[in-house]
């Protein structure tokens, strides 16, 4: 937060304004067989542009994320550590705002589930079902590569799966 406060506003609006246009702020559902709750849920903010000195502008700006050029020459800016997030990338657009209302809103609902995240809501059903809700018109629906029913069908397997699960005990044969 302290970091923001030192961002020239000038620099601070200008970015603004670029990620209206460019940025992106998505909820990415990944699937773990090593997880309790069969998905990942992470939240990155992106830009991609030709142009890599812009997108260096933003990583020196807001203090984190990662660049890399992609074989097509294009360059990507993603930043998708939670911590990094709370810290770096929400206070900075709190305080240089968006002008559309798209954005606005996108923004508003990454919020919310960065919120939900923050106190543990996505490590179970109840808590993804919310996010999925607040996520369903997030970038106009976007281009995800799991649907919401695909999630959820996985999410109810597995509960299904916990509920069977033999218990300690149970293969042991008790007498009466």
């Amino acid at each position: 937060m302290r970091a923001v406060r030192k961002v020239p506003p000038h620099i601070g609006w200008y970015l603004a304004g670029f990620a209206d246009g460019e940025g992106s702020f998505n909820v990415v559902f990944r699937p773990r067989k090593d997880y309790h709750i069969p998905w990942k849920i992470s939240l990155c903010f992106n830009i991609s542009q030709r142009d890599r000195v812009i997108l260096a502008l933003f990583k020196r700006y807001l203090g984190c994320g990662t660049m890399r050029q992609r074989q097509d020459g294009v360059w990507y800016y993603e930043v998708n550590n939670l911590n990094a997030i709370l810290q770096n990338v929400i206070p900075f657009f709190k305080r240089f705002k968006f002008l559309s209302a798209k954005k606005k809103r996108d923004f508003s609902k990454f919020c919310q589930i960065a919120e939900l995240i923050q106190q543990g809501a996505h490590l179970h059903q109840e808590g993804i079902t919310r996010i999925l809700e607040i996520r369903r018109d997030m970038n106009d629906g976007g281009n995800r590569r799991y649907s919401d029913e695909e999630i959820m069908a996985r999410l109810e397997e597995s509960s299904e799966t916990i509920r069977r699960a033999p218990q300690k005990g149970d293969d042991m044969v008790r007498s009466p």
